[in-house]
């Protein structure tokens, strides 16, 4: 089996979102698009004014996006009629489809906020389907532990454990890995697939080859294969994700991802008409 390495380590860009919520993106920069993954977004703050104003009313269409939550709350509306709050630990995973209009909240006005939003694209042919979510609260998170490791699993396989998120096109794999010192995580992935990790906190070896040092809040883009060897040099935490590219032509217009731009003017029109959510 072909090892995986490092093929580019990237430091996020410090950016805010929704209404001046402060966070460090990575996909969505450089690289722009990592098919099938859009963006990805790392919120944290202690101070509440990093994120109190929160992401008010706002569309999307032709996207997923998943938000994990690690400390904080949320609280979650949208145009189905669907509402809650996320809490620590909890993952929210979103298929726009055709459209939906939701806003997302903190519902804490103190403390520390962290966590992550990923957007994947959809393929043409579920563009415009019925919006649906996977909730996935933690206590019911499955986790694979031993003395060496601990994962969560999202989506994906590990050993016997498979994650909620069954049966998607683009077979993902997004696990949350804490590593102990000098120990190491193995792990095959498919030769198909784009993958990258986004270590949180630590400091991490990946595969055979010498790589510049990598520490807290970084992207690295692995190259493809199917062997991945991690070392935690000290104890780390990190995400590692994987899906399978979709190959399609892609079309942005802020929130709106098509395959032309003729449909993106269409999600504008539709948006501005308030034709949008159907």
């Amino acid at each position: 089996m072909k090892q995986i390495e490092v093929k580019k380590i990237i430091e996020p860009i410090s950016t805010s979102d929704g209404a001046g919520v402060k966070l460090k993106r990575s996909i969505g920069v450089e690289p722009n698009y990592f098919d099938p993954f859009l963006m990805l977004d790392e919120f944290g703050s202690e101070n509440k004014d990093d994120y109190i104003a929160g992401f008010p009313p706002h569309p999307h269409r032709g996207i997923e996006t998943v938000t994990y939550m690690l400390e904080g709350e949320f609280e979650h509306e949208d145009s189905t009629g669907a509402k809650g709050r996320m809490s620590s630990g909890d993952v929210q995973w979103m298929k726009t489809g055709g459209g939906i209009i939701h806003s997302e909240m903190p519902a804490m006005s103190e403390g520390k906020l962290h966590g992550f939003q990923l957007w994947i694209n959809m393929p043409a042919k579920l563009k415009r389907n019925k919006p649906e979510y996977i909730y996935i609260d933690a206590k019911q998170m499955k986790v694979y532990k031993d003395l060496e490791k601990k994962i969560k699993i999202i989506a994906g396989k590990f050993g016997d454990i498979e994650g909620p998120v069954k049966g998607h096109n683009v077979e993902p794999i997004y696990f949350d890995v804490e590593l102990e010192k000098d120990k190491i995580f193995n792990f095959n992935l498919p030769s198909t697939h784009n993958s990258f990790i986004y270590l949180i906190e630590g400091e991490i070896k990946i595969g055979d080859k010498n790589h510049d040092k990598i520490k807290n809040s970084t992207l690295i883009v692995l190259s493809k294969g199917e062997k991945l060897n991690i070392k935690g040099l000290i104890k780390s935490k990190f995400l590692l994700v994987s899906g399978k590219p979709i190959g399609e032509p892609i079309a942005r217009g802020g929130p709106f991802v098509m395959n032309t731009k003729e449909e993106i003017l269409e999600a504008i029109q539709d948006y501005q008409n308030e034709t949008f959510v159907r």
